[in-house]
């Protein structure tokens, strides 16, 4: 009644069909947590976008000077006055010691005098102001 070859041609269209349905299966749990993914990616743009709206009313200036007048006596604020910006002149020169005049090097800044600049990078460093 049956040969061998249509048993064979049988297992192999069962074992195709197993496939088939396995792939699919796999596929679509795929899909479902390509889903899930993407609602979490949602969830967390509009919490962004909630907090970007939160900290936008928060550090309004108008609600800033309310709560600066408010805890003055506690935080001990007091207006800038233009005698408290100074400038570049203002600042104290940097002393020199003995080291700095002998090793060529003046107001801190680096010992480049030996290097040469030959992988073409500027050689001045600048330094710190110290007092």
């Amino acid at each position: 009644m049956f040969r061998t070859s249509d048993i064979v041609l049988i297992a192999v269209m069962v074992a195709a069909a197993a496939l088939t349905y396995k792939a699919k299966r796999e596929a679509e749990e795929q899909l479902a947590s390509v889903q899930k993914i993407h609602a979490q990616i949602r969830y967390e743009e509009d919490t962004i976008d909630l907090l970007k709206a939160d900290w936008s009313l928060l550090t309004q200036p108008s609600r800033l000077q309310k709560l600066a007048e408010l805890y003055k006596s506690q935080l001990e604020l007091e207006p800038v006055s233009a005698r408290q910006i100074g400038g570049i002149g203002d600042l104290p020169a940097k002393t020199l010691d003995i080291q700095d005049i002998l090793s060529g090097r003046q107001g801190g800044m680096a010992d480049n005098s030996d290097k040469a600049p030959s992988d073409g990078k500027d050689p001045v460093v600048t330094g710190g102001i110290a007092q």
